[in-house]
């Protein structure tokens, strides 16, 4: 598919002199690629076998002697190539030349007798485009490939169990959705009022900073929609390793349905934080705290008051003026609540309030965890608050990984789309924490050790010896790229 060189190119360029001295510009100096950093992503990859595993997930049709992109290949290709910015499939057409990517994904390289052919978009579009008629993908001439969704779905869970050297005491499992906006006509996208356009709703799954669950919506469907099927599927895969872990599910308003909550209450060892939409009966039952906070707060106002006063003359703006040096009132209580229809029982709620001199906050938290183990306003601050981190790490996988780029035409592609950010994103995430935790980039996002760790200009001299990657000795963050060598040498091979 790419097309024959110009032969009316000419062998070199002249411009103006500078201080008498002719500017030539040719295009016969050594290759040079923009993504050195690639290799230490190829050699985590190697030690992990994230990539290998996930090739594992997809049946290959086509001829054995007629392949010249195995599917471990393609994988790695495309993997690769978003977690280098690549967003597109077309972006290949060009990196398929890049010594670098051929290095990553295992090809032989020799100049001298051919030159470096990876897999062009059309071949990739074959492994991703997803027919709709299920049934003749094996028989289609350009469909051949075909994935398997469950093992996908699996060796998710998988690597993030393979993360821990141990099992852990707990664990919190966060819950929360998204929008992909959708630019053309997608299967299964609908116009979404909160979202205020056509879009997907992806459902995720992560603890802490791992993925587990990427599943893929349509926009018109309720929030929590799968969300107690997902957490079953994860959490059954988790206890056939970790038996005695502790499990918290926590999530926003949108996950406090009777169907999670009572399922969570039926098991063992498994308690839910989920937010609780305010309502006049909850904030009725929250007006002794509002009360106390208020109180508490205007004693604050007093007290500064008092003391301009022995300062300045009165002044009707004084009170105005003393609000700015004090801080909020903030109260914690917990409350029995049970909802007219739609709750089976009684459940603890935690109302927090938040008083100011011009409104006042009122939230609330349902949750099984008894006031006994842990107080109101620790579970507020420790348990609830902490979710927040989660919209980090959707942020990373959408405007770093391009997981809302879900830009084919069938349902079933656009979730393989999502899938293949996903892997990007553990993967990227194994080197944050696996090589990059004793370093200024321990917390650092996807877009950002892109930035300073792998995208890197390097000439690339390819001999019958050796392949020999020359980084530039100007660049920054030496010490950092030998610290992650380290690491990456002290992983276990795989077997």
């Amino acid at each position: 598919m790419t097309p024959n060189k110009n032969n009316c190119i000419p062998e070199q360029f002249r411009f103006e002199p500078v201080l008498s001295c002719p500017v030539i510009v040719n295009f016969k100096g050594e290759p040079v690629t923009s993504d050195a950093g690639l290799t230490l992503i190829a050699e985590l990859d190697k030690k992990r076998e994230i990539t290998s595993r996930l090739a594992a997930c997809f049946k290959d049709y086509r001829d054995p002697n007629k392949i010249l992109h195995p599917v471990n290949s393609l994988i790695a290709q495309r993997i690769y190539g978003l977690i280098m910015g690549y967003e597109d499939i077309n972006d290949h057409e060009t990196l398929r030349h890049d010594a670098i990517f051929a290095l990553a994904v295992g090809k032989a390289i020799n100049l001298e007798q051919e030159p470096i052919t990876l897999a062009g978009k059309s071949t990739l579009n074959r492994l991703e485009h997803c027919p709709e008629d299920v049934s003749s993908r094996a028989d289609s001439r350009y469909h051949r490939i075909e994935h398997d969704a469950s093992a996908i779905e699996t060796l998710l869970v998988e690597l993030f169990l393979e993360s821990y050297r141990k099992p852990p005491r707990q664990i919190i499992l966060d819950l929360d959705v998204t929008d992909d906006l959708v630019h053309g006509n997608q299967e299964e996208t609908f116009f979404n009022p909160y979202y205020r356009g056509y879009c997907y709703a992806p459902l995720y799954i992560f603890c802490g900073k791992h993925l587990l669950a990427a599943k893929l919506r349509a926009s018109n469907v309720d929030p929590a929609e799968g969300g107690l099927g997902e957490l079953q599927r994860v959490i059954k895969i988790i206890r056939s390793q970790w038996k005695d872990v502790k499990i918290i599910i926590r999530g926003d308003s949108a996950y406090s349905r009777e169907d999670i909550m009572s399922w969570c209450e039926s098991q063992t060892e498994i308690d839910y934080v989920l937010g609780l939409a305010p309502n006049n009966r909850l904030l009725q039952l929250s007006q002794s705290i509002q009360y106390r906070a208020s109180q508490e707060y205007s004693g604050k106002i007093q007290h500064i008051v008092e003391f301009f006063e022995t300062l300045f003359p009165p002044s009707p703006d004084l009170k105005n003026d003393a609000a700015v040096f004090v801080d909020n009132s903030v109260w914690y209580c917990s409350l029995d609540y049970q909802t007219l229809d739609s709750w089976s029982r009684h459940r603890r709620v935690v109302a927090k309030v938040e008083y100011s001199y011009k409104e006042v906050d009122t939230r609330f938290v349902v949750t099984s965890l008894p006031v006994n183990k842990i107080p109101p306003g620790r579970l507020y601050t420790q348990k609830y608050c902490p979710r927040g981190n989660m919209e980090n790490c959707l942020k990373e996988q959408k405007l770093g990984l391009h997981s809302d780029r879900t830009s084919t035409h069938t349902f079933e592609g656009n979730q393989l789309r999502l899938w293949l950010t996903s892997i990007a994103y553990i993967l990227m995430n194994a080197l944050r924490e696996q090589c990059l935790a004793k370093t200024e980039f321990k917390n650092a996002t996807v877009e950002t050790i892109r930035t300073k760790l792998l995208k890197l200009g390097a000439v690339i001299t390819i001999s019958k010896r050796r392949i020999f990657i020359a980084i530039s000795s100007a660049y920054p963050y030496q010490e950092i790229f030998a610290m992650v060598y380290k690491s990456l040498s002290q992983l276990p091979c795989p077997g």
